[in-house]
């Protein structure tokens, strides 16, 4: 473990480094513009324009957008931050609206396990392209026939309203639930393998007014941008708490939006961050006070008994209503966690308890597969790729 701390760390000063680069070339091109304004404010407005609309506006789909889930961590320390990197202090916060009114719990999560699946995964792309491999009959019964979380990883305001309402429309039409996942937020992943999302948290809030746009009005469950509060403590203590207040946001916005859906925020896993530590951290993002509970183990390997056991602690911890629960991403956790230090595709590991919504177990509000099984970590091909022959080995694992 001790490897991949050092990884960990080594990764995140780098991150910091290339923020700070940044910032330092952004001055300079302040200063420039500064010194040109008399003669070349014209072409810097329409230079500064066009980056804007670059940077906003990517490539979208016609689907919903595929892309890896952040690799899996490792519990770290918060690592020590040179004094000249401490943003300002932050505004604080605004009134809340007051929250709307939350329908029951045995209305939003249906029992009998009727999860939806999107037929656009790269799974179900497989079996259909490859009828004549031997592997396809245990992956297709095994995997591609199983509900499964649908990510929308793309900063793509115009298109992610109707990629959310298109799912949410097909889930109503079957009479079953969808799992929706927005992982759009800024430094997702700290400039890891899963790096990427919106330019600021102005911009990722505007994607999420229009992200909830597209929920409708039946049952969802919504996995609030996993690693997002596990993770924080790669940032500065002014951008976390900036990042913990837009998170408060979206889900204010996804139930007002939605009054039907549950909103889970980010628990880490069993093998991470303190129980008591963790449910700090989800306070100080409005977890107890308008979410529908927590997730954990999404993209990992924990035992469903440990996660079920680690999330009650976190909730116990958390307080707030006693309707919160848990959700838990059981899609690699056939075998539990790997050794130490084996976190990327690791072998030996299995396929988990399929995805369900009756539980029966206290505080547990479903099983899901927020990792789509098959889908690499970066080793067995391009993160977030589908693999066949890892996809095999788990469902025969």
């Amino acid at each position: 473990m001790s490897g991949v701390r050092t990884q960990r760390r080594f990764a995140q000063r780098q991150f910091r480094e290339r923020r700070r680069r940044a910032r330092r070339q952004a001055m300079v091109v302040v200063a420039s513009a500064v010194v040109a304004v008399g003669t070349a404010a014209g072409v810097i407005s329409a230079v500064a324009g066009e980056g804007e609309r670059a940077t906003a506006r990517p490539g979208t789909t016609a689907s919903p957008t595929v892309a890896p889930l952040p690799a899996v961590p490792s519990a770290t320390a918060t690592p020590d931050r040179p004094a000249s990197s401490a943003p300002a202090a932050p505004q604080p916060p605004r009134p809340r609206a007051p929250a709307p009114p939350r329908a029951s719990r045995s209305a939003a999560v249906p029992s009998g396990g009727r999860l939806y699946r999107h037929p656009g995964s790269q799974v179900l792309d497989w079996v259909a392209g490859h009828r004549s491999d031997p592997r396809r009959p245990l992956i297709e019964a095994r995997i591609a026939a199983r509900p499964a979380a649908v990510r929308f990883a793309a900063h793509n305001p115009g298109a992610i309203t109707g990629q959310v309402r298109s799912v949410t429309a097909a889930a109503a039409g079957a009479g079953r639930t969808p799992v929706l996942v927005p992982y759009a937020i800024p430094d997702r992943d700290c400039g890891g393998a899963s790096q990427g999302g919106a330019p600021d948290l102005g911009a990722y809030d505007a994607w999420m007014r229009q992200f909830a746009a597209g929920l409708g009005d039946g049952p969802v469950i919504v996995i609030l941008e996993p690693d997002a509060i596990a993770l924080s403590d790669c940032l500065p203590a002014g951008e976390r708490a900036a990042r913990n207040a837009s998170l408060a946001r979206a889900d204010r916005v996804l139930h007002a939006a939605n009054p039907r859906a549950r909103v889970y925020f980010d628990g880490g896993h069993s093998g991470w961050h303190p129980a008591s530590e963790q449910a700090a951290a989800l306070r100080a993002a409005g977890a107890a006070d308008s979410g529908d509970g927590i997730f954990t183990n999404v993209s990992n390997f924990h035992r469903t008994a440990d996660e079920a056991d680690y999330a009650r602690r976190v909730l116990a911890a958390l307080g707030g209503p006693a309707r919160l629960g848990a959700v838990i991403d059981t899609s690699r956790n056939g075998n539990g966690a790997p050794k130490a230090g084996q976190r990327c595709d690791p072998e030996g590991r299995a396929l988990g308890t399929a995805p369900t919504t009756d539980t029966g177990q206290a505080r547990i509000d479903a099983y899901l597969w927020v990792k789509l099984p098959g889908e690499s970590d970066g080793c067995k091909g391009a993160a977030g790729s589908f693999s066949p022959d890892y996809a095999y080995r788990l469902a025969t694992g």
